[in-house]
């Protein structure tokens, strides 16, 4: 059996940061480890540096059952250290920075710990973040592979954490302000009406950033009525036409009651998470969004409400020393400060020509059969 003669084989990688995440055009160096009890032929031995993004679920359909697959490769690159020469040219991926340099390794590995270093590069192209949700997932990795005569291939695998490069011309509007107002007249076991006006300074925000909601409510029921917030992620999948659509309230918030017959103007931060993962809106088949829900809790009557689209974008990307405030106020805040430099696109580099991939934005929800239904989620 391969275990007896080959230990243990691992693909580990260098951080380049505190965070440990890696954006485009970031190099990732590491080493595969190959540790054998004996003397050991090898027909190959490779390491893969890949992304990709897959969805599979299934629905049951009366007594059929459907499986809805999507998938999408945005890079696949593959280094060898050892390599049988009758497959030499059959595999034209290399390495990013310079394969022809590396030295030349025996297929004939003698007893002990093996070192085999690597250096690639992350494709200066856009692709979307690391991402796992309950049917799809995007995924970078490094995948060493270890093949020998009559073995199964032995392989192990290392998730890397890639951020997208925030670029704040890359989603229009994250700095427009929001408005929205809602009015209800009261039935049943309440009377009179309750209305708001509501507003937060712009549509986007960094992972640990305040929202400053600021409201303006007029009770003119009989009863008491309590402001509410609610900030909730929707995950939505894509595959042959459909989408599958996954929700979770991520924090709630209760302000003070507004007594009957008054008006009040109320002001509330909700303060984002810092491990919020950031918006998923560049990829084909798979979206993350975020929404915060503002609305009155009113007895015996159905709660008069208001949605604002956020959209959350990776605060790892800010240089060392500066924090996301806990609110902005209104206006530019901290999307205007020119010091931001890391925020903008990257530093001018050589795409590889072979890898640049577009990247488009789903079709709109509309064009998706749906499940669950639509109407169970706003």
């Amino acid at each position: 059996m391969m275990s007896s003669t080959v230990k243990s084989l691992k693909v580990t990688y260098n951080p380049v940061n505190e965070t440990n995440t890696f954006t485009s055009g970031d190099i990732v160096s590491g080493q595969v480890t190959l540790e054998v009890s004996g003397d050991c032929q090898i027909n190959a031995l490779l390491v893969t540096f890949k992304g990709k993004s897959r969805v599979l679920w299934s629905e049951r359909h009366g007594q059929v059952t459907v499986v809805y697959h999507s998938k999408e490769k945005y890079f696949s690159i593959k280094h060898y250290f050892i390599r049988d020469e009758k497959d030499r040219g059959v595999d034209c991926e290399t390495l990013l920075t310079g394969i022809d340099s590396s030295p030349a390794y025996s297929s004939v590995v003698a007893p002990g710990c093996h070192v085999y270093p690597f250096t690639f590069q992350f494709p200066n192209q856009e692709m979307p973040s690391s991402f796992d949700g309950c049917v799809g997932k995007i995924q970078y990795s490094l995948e060493a592979k270890l093949s020998r005569s009559m073995r199964i291939p032995k392989k192990e695998l290392t998730k890397i954490n890639f951020v997208t490069r925030a670029d704040l011309s890359s989603v229009p509007g994250l700095m427009t302000p929001q408005h929205e107002s809602k009015d209800k007249k009261m039935k049943l076991f309440t009377s009179g009406t309750v209305a708001m006006d509501v507003d937060i300074e712009k549509t986007g925000f960094l992972q640990g950033e305040g929202i400053m909601v600021q409201a303006n409510i007029q009770n003119n029921s009989s009863r008491a009525i309590k402001p509410k917030y609610c900030l909730y992620r929707k995950h939505s999948f894509f595959a042959k036409g459909r989408r599958r659509l996954s929700t979770k309230d991520l924090l709630k918030e209760v302000g003070e009651p507004i007594p009957p017959s008054s008006q009040e103007k109320v002001t509330k931060v909700i303060n984002i998470p810092h491990d919020c993962e950031p918006s998923i809106l560049n990829c084909n088949n798979i979206k993350a969004e975020y929404r915060l829900r503002v609305y009155l809790d009113v007895k015996y009557a159905s709660d008069p409400e208001i949605k604002f689209e956020i959209v959350i974008l990776p605060a790892s990307q800010i240089p060392t020393g500066q924090q996301p405030p806990a609110y902005g106020g209104f206006g530019a805040s901290a999307f205007g400060n020119p010091d931001l430099r890391a925020w903008g696109p990257a530093q001018p580099q050589q795409p590889d020509a072979n890898h640049q991939q577009p990247v488009n934005l789903p079709p709109p929800y509309a064009s998706y059969g749906m499940y669950p239904p639509l109407n169970e989620f706003k």
